[in-house]
């Protein structure tokens, strides 16, 4: 019986067709934020690594602190290696397991901004280069912190579930975009069977 201008038979659910899980493909805010902050760090890094460049130039072509010099290019390259980090290229994950936990990786932050701090012997003029260090070194201190806190709160574990739920999520929808067009290419065959 029709009740209310409804039919007597149940209408099965429309398919879920691919233009249909474009919804479905809604990215995580969480994975988002991470993202962000990810983008953050790295930039703040390349802060650290330009002003340890200048810094050990400086030092190379007054001769006077050959130390120092030393010592920026080996914050240059520890810097270098926050920055690869973030890019969590499986690679260096693979070889230095210790970055893929967040504990490691701001314990690893914090030291390049030390590095970065140390040594503030500075001429009044070179005010640009002590404001670009104290930037630099100061944001990848506190990006080394949060990363530091959220390894502690286990943040990076619910981050990696959340990749791999993605990821499943994003092979699903994968998966029955290619059956939907299989279906229609199937469908278009059989029509022109029984033409």
């Amino acid at each position: 019986m029709a009740r209310n201008g409804e039919r007597d038979e149940e209408q099965p659910p429309p398919p879920i067709t691919a233009s249909g899980s474009s919804l479905l493909r809604r990215p995580d805010p969480f994975l988002v934020v991470c993202r962000c902050f990810r983008v953050l760090t790295s930039l703040t890094a390349i802060l650290c690594i330009g002003v340890n460049v200048f810094s050990a130039v400086r030092s190379f072509k007054a001769g006077s602190d050959i130390f120092d010099g030393i010592f920026r290019c080996y914050a240059v390259l520890i810097a270098f290696f926050v920055v690869v980090a973030e890019t969590e290229w499986e690679f260096v994950i693979k070889f230095w397991k210790v970055l893929e936990y967040w504990v490691g990786r701001g314990m690893l932050q914090i030291f390049v901004a030390v590095m970065t701090m140390a040594f503030p012997n500075y001429s009044s003029e070179e005010t640009v280069l002590v404001l670009l260090r104290n930037i630099g070194s100061y944001m990848l201190l506190g990006c080394g912190l949060v990363y530091i806190i959220s390894g502690i709160l286990c943040i990076g574990c619910l981050k990696r579930a959340r990749q791999q739920k993605q990821i499943t999520r994003d092979q699903a929808i994968k998966d029955l975009e290619e059956m939907e067009q299989r279906r229609e290419e199937l469908e278009q065959l059989l029509m022109a069977e029984r033409a």
